[in-house]
């Protein structure tokens, strides 16, 4: 009977369809969960009700935990917010560079403007010491002043003492002045020129020997652009031989009231123009032209008084003669006849006629005398020819 009843209850026992325990076939309620199980229930009943009663699992969580949960996601995303931001700035930069590389904006460049071309000046080469013989009574600042050097110069040159002891007779080397250039006059604003063409008062010259545009222009007292514009001439430049028209339509300066009066005697000192102070002048150069510009309008009896002087001459050698032009070319009779360079000074002044004889004329000084230009000259070592 024992070994028979576990079997017995092995065949006839079931199994709670709640929690699982094994009861009695015929129990009407589970001994362990309290289930009824009077009523029969069909298999898929069955499955539902074991399906049903399983219990979701519960997760517990402290608030702590919870809350740096939420941080670290906040985080998160707020990484991953500043990675797109930064990200997408990043692209644009990029994008923006290249364009700045590929796309290059031509810059304008600045329209070169028209400079004017100045003449360069002359140099001044130095020339060699004039030999002399000293006269009676003559002292070395007598010689200074005869030559227009200084006496310290003329010591230096020939070894003497401080008190520049001299001899008659006595062979000295006389340095040659250093010449300063004339200051070079600043440049004006021209004129507006009206249509040239039309201008049919013109004058017609060929030009000379130390001529240049300047002078010219002074002398007829026009502009200089319009003798430019008249003869077509690419520059300030002419040359001896070219022949030059000049337009005396619109001569400076123009018609109309002037708010300076006229000048009336005595007249100012004249500017002289050309040579240049300190220009020299070889044996080739036959004749040597003197310029100089004009004061006024000078009355029929007035005319320029020219003075020049060979300061280097062994004997006293002056030149006066009077012109109405303001040019005067130098007499061939005074070129040097030897071959050593000879210092010339020249000036001008404004002279009135006091008498009314044509043949011996009688002159007084109506103006002031200009400052001594000097140039130098070498002669030909010919003497001219006799005038008959």
């Amino acid at each position: 009977m024992k070994n028979d009843k576990p079997e017995n209850l092995s065949k006839k026992s079931r199994v709670c369809p709640v929690c699982g325990t094994k009861i009695p076939e015929n129990a009407k309620r589970c001994l362990v969960c309290g289930t009824d199980l009077s009523e029969e229930k069909s298999p898929k009943e069955k499955k539902a009700e074991q399906i049903t009663s399983k219990r979701i699992p519960e997760v517990k969580m402290n608030l702590a935990a919870l809350i740096a949960i939420i941080v670290a996601f906040l985080v998160l995303i707020a990484l991953l917010i500043f990675f797109i931001v930064t990200r997408g700035q990043t692209v644009e930069t990029e994008g923006a560079d290249l364009t700045q590389t590929i796309t290059i904006t031509p810059t304008q460049s600045s329209t070169p403007t028209n400079t004017a071309t100045m003449t360069p000046l002359p140099t001044w080469t130095p020339l060699p010491p004039v030999e002399y013989s000293v006269k009676e009574g003559e002292t070395c600042g007598d010689l200074a002043l005869q030559f227009g050097v200084s006496i310290q110069s003329i010591i230096l040159q020939n070894n003497l003492n401080s008190s520049c002891a001299i001899n008659p007779g006595q062979v000295l080397q006389i340095p040659q002045p250093t010449l300063t250039p004339s200051p070079v006059p600043s440049a004006t604003p021209e004129a507006i020129v009206s249509d040239l063409s039309l201008c049919t008062h013109t004058d017609t010259i060929i030009v000379e020997a130390n001529m240049t545009l300047g002078g010219i222009a002074a002398n007829y007292n026009v502009s200089m652009s319009d003798i430019r514009i008249y003869n077509n001439l690419p520059n300030d430049v002419v040359r001896q031989g070219q022949t030059l028209i000049i337009p005396l339509c619109d001569r400076l300066p123009t018609a109309g009231p002037s708010l300076t009066p006229t000048p009336l005697p005595p007249y100012p000192a004249p500017n002289l123009l050309l040579p240049r102070s300190g220009e020299a002048f070889t044996a080739a150069d036959e004749a040597v032209t003197l310029q100089w510009a004009s004061v006024a309008s000078l009355f029929p009896n007035e005319v320029y008084r020219v003075m020049v002087q060979d300061l280097t001459s062994t004997e006293e050698k002056i030149l006066v003669d009077y012109v109405t032009d303001t040019k005067f070319i130098l007499p061939a009779n005074f070129r040097p006849t030897d071959t050593n360079p000879h210092i010339i000074q020249w000036s001008v002044s404004v002279a009135r006629q006091i008498n009314s004889d044509p043949n011996d004329p009688i002159y007084e000084e109506a103006g002031a005398m200009s400052a001594f230009r000097v140039f130098s000259w070498v002669g030909s070592g010919i003497a001219p020819s006799p005038t008959p």
